[in-house]
């Protein structure tokens, strides 16, 4: 009997533990559905034992379809870029594009081993005039190299941010506006429908003109060709968010409008416990929509403000025409891809953060 009653409890132990590992399990995908690793899910339920064939297939489907393709693509790309002939040469293929990338890697690197040499000259130099009593000559001076590759995808991003940001503050109260109100909505829809579809590159001439006209020097905070970028962004993906934030708080169950009006909630309450908590899954969906709108139109803006970003680094490497120019161009391509979807995905987890809404 005590035999039967030890192997009972070792049994419903086992189980135990094993529900509780497929808890965690379970808890842990929502975190990889949101950083694009969904894979590992089946890959843990397999290594723990639950139904490893079907698991394997989820694996196949998640992993190893995507991976396929991903090698195919390559293999294609690699196959196909020597037979098309461009002005610069042929279309450089994964190798060369690869190589590229290491050399951009490599001028990075040089670029930051200069610039700490550089301080440190300069803290040597200034710490002889304080030995020499000459205090009042100590100054700081900046490195005033070229940016590297790594810098110039750190200004886009700043920029990018920056307008973000700006189209956050602007469409958000907007949209909360026209969804609580059919009159406003009825004021702002015209414009809506007449500016959304509006190319960055018609408001770029009009954003230069008037930050030249109110930034008539570069002593501000901001370098001109900075704010014109990132105000260019602000005015191109502010109405994704203004338009989701309008249905998220125009679809609002009528039955929490009316218990509103029964607890006679101020409109500062009735936003902040009511209003946004219900919306917050359309209104982040519309932030996401104006992020990936705003680092697109980022690029061209870039390029014509001369912003020193990643889309002034394509329209120099564009007007250099040297042999490598293409390869380069093309590896920012890449980055720019890639920096797209990381930024979604921080989207994304605030989203999962934030609200109740697990859909992508």
């Amino acid at each position: 009997m005590t035999t039967v009653d030890q192997t009972f409890a070792e049994t419903t132990d086992r189980a135990a533990r094993r529900a509780r590992l497929f808890t965690r399990i379970n808890k842990a995908d929502k975190w990889f559905q949101v950083l694009g690793l969904a894979w590992i899910t089946p890959l843990a339920k397999a290594a723990a034992g639950d139904n490893p064939r079907a698991q394997m297939k989820e694996i196949w489907r998640l992993l190893g379809i995507p991976v396929l393709a991903i090698l195919l693509f390559i293999a294609a790309w690699g196959l196909l870029a020597p037979k098309v002939e461009t002005s610069l040469g042929a279309l450089p293929g994964p190798a060369q594009v690869w190589e590229e990338a290491v050399n951009l890697n490599r001028d990075a690197q040089a670029k930051a081993a200069k610039e700490a040499k550089f301080a440190e000259m300069v803290e040597r130099r200034n710490e002889k005039l304080i030995a020499a009593g000459r205090a009042d000559e100590v100054k700081d001076v900046a490195y005033t190299g070229a940016p590297s590759y790594y810098d110039q995808i750190w200004t886009s991003i700043q920029t990018v941010f920056f307008g973000f940001l700006l189209a956050t503050v602007v469409a958000v109260p907007l949209g909360i506006a026209s969804g609580l109100s059919p009159t406003t909505n009825a004021a702002l829809n015209p414009l809506i429908q007449i500016f959304k579809p509006v190319s960055p590159l018609a408001w770029l001439p009009i954003v230069t003109m008037v930050v030249s006209a109110v930034y008539v020097t570069n002593d501000g905070i901001f370098a001109k060709s900075f704010l014109i970028s990132a105000i260019t962004v602000t005015l191109c993906s502010l109405w994704p968010t203004l338009i989701n934030t309008s249905l998220g708080v125009a679809s609002i169950d009528r039955d929490l409008v009316n218990v509103s009006r029964v607890l006679k909630m101020n409109t500062r309450t009735k936003i902040t416990k009511l209003v946004l908590p219900s919306a917050l899954p359309l209104i982040f969906t519309g932030l996401r929509l104006s992020l990936g709108v705003g680092w697109m139109v980022l690029i061209a803006a870039e390029m014509l403000a001369q912003n020193p970003g990643l889309g002034k680094f394509v329209w120099d490497e564009f007007q250099n025409g040297s042999s490598s120019s293409l390869a380069r161009i093309m590896v920012a391509v890449f980055t720019i891809g890639i920096i797209g979807f990381l930024l979604d995905r921080v989207m994304y987890a605030l989203q999962t953060l934030f609200t109740f809404s697990n859909n992508r």
